[in-house]
């Protein structure tokens, strides 16, 4: 196929006698119509994310447009140059995505930045003690019981409630009751 069609601001001046026939209005109107979706398919299969593989099928259409002068209909059809041209594309953008670092979120970036930071020294975790057992100390012996057990030990309500031989709804309240009172504590306590 030849391009005798004149220059415009849609036409390439370049295409000679092996043009695909991208240059002009309605060779690339044909080729999406009859191609797009078999692009758009093969990027999606390779990538698995419609906005990656829509942008290589316009990368994919672009590079075919300005290279439409080099077209050999020797080689193939325009099927097979455009998947050819598309898997170029894909490889292009598999290099290009291994040379970047890939994207972190923030859950990443804080469990980063966890590992990097020293554990706290014995100093902390003693003061730490000692302040929350001072503040046990300000609790009734069967609310602080039921708050060893159930919060600080992590275990299940009805296991506190078997050992302490209570109903279950009392180890709740109790719970409950205690730490309502240590809300109410100054923050210096």
């Amino acid at each position: 196929m030849r391009c005798d069609r004149p220059v415009t601001a849609r036409t390439r001046p370049t295409c000679g006698v092996s043009c695909a026939g991208l240059c002009t209005d309605g060779g690339i109107a044909a080729v999406l119509a009859a191609d797009r979706a078999l692009l758009y398919w093969r990027a999606m299969r390779g990538l698995g994310d419609s906005g990656l593989a829509e942008q290589v099928v316009q990368e994919t259409l672009l590079r075919a447009w300005r290279s439409c002068d080099r077209f050999d209909s020797g080689k193939g059809s325009v099927r097979a140059w455009l998947l050819r041209i598309e898997r170029n594309v894909l490889i292009d953008l598999a290099r290009a995505r291994a040379a970047r670092p890939g994207e972190v979120g923030w859950d990443d970036s804080r469990e980063t930045a966890e590992s990097r930071c020293v554990s706290p020294d014995f100093a902390d975790s003693l003061c730490d003690g000692l302040l929350v057992a001072d503040l046990l100390a300000a609790l009734p012996g069967p609310q602080r019981a039921a708050v060893v057990e159930v919060v600080m030990r992590d275990r299940a309500y009805q296991e506190v409630a078997d050992d302490l031989g209570v109903p279950v709804g009392t180890v709740k309240t109790r719970v409950h009751y205690a730490l309502r009172s240590l809300r109410k504590l100054p923050r210096g306590a």
